[in-house]
């Protein structure tokens, strides 16, 4: 309870355009579709295409209204030196103090990222770690639920092209044409 009373008081200070909030997190993108259940007519087969594939990591900050939403894409293995590079990056766009609402995985631990939190806070880069046992708290969970199941349609895992060009077109329309509140 404490943990959603003390986001209820930076959402507060976002409100009151004191602060900045987002949420990042990482999530992965392959040919083996997304696809939580399905129901077909009795007889009839519906195949949906899978195949091995790269991966495309996605490490994102979603502003706490769901209208800013800047994506990291990298093919392949991320490591704490990536985010860290996310982070970098940024933290340089920043106009205003930011809290960062993420999870405790070993990227986040890792003593290479922990190492530059004083940097980060230098440049009005706060970061604010989830208790393990609260992953619903980070609404940027929601975005890659979104993604996965209802904004990359079935035809995206064609190809590993056709899913990075999808993927991209999705990312890149996030708070334009592909909106998300939670508000």
């Amino acid at each position: 309870m404490q943990h959603k009373a003390e986001l209820k008081r930076l959402q507060g200070k976002v409100l009151k355009g004191i602060q900045d909030l987002h949420y990042f997190d990482e999530a992965g993108f392959t040919l083996t579709p997304s696809v939580p259940y399905g129901w077909q007519p009795i007889g009839q087969r519906i195949e949906i295409p899978s195949s091995k594939s790269p991966q495309l990591n996605v490490l994102g900050f979603l502003d706490y209204r769901g209208e800013r939403f800047d994506p990291y894409v990298v093919q392949g293995t991320v490591d704490a030196s990536t985010a860290i590079l996310c982070f970098n990056s940024f933290a340089e766009k920043l106009t205003k103090p930011t809290t960062v609402v993420l999870d405790n995985s070993p990227l986040h631990t890792s003593g290479a990222f922990q190492a530059m939190i004083p940097k980060w806070e230098e440049q009005n880069l706060y970061l604010w770690f989830l208790p393990a046992i609260c992953p619903e708290l980070n609404l940027i969970e929601m975005l890659w639920k979104k993604i996965k199941y209802y904004w990359l349609p079935m035809d995206a895992y064609q190809s590993f092209v056709k899913l990075e060009e999808t993927l991209f077109h999705v990312l890149a329309n996030i708070g334009k044409n592909f909106n998300i509140s939670f508000q």
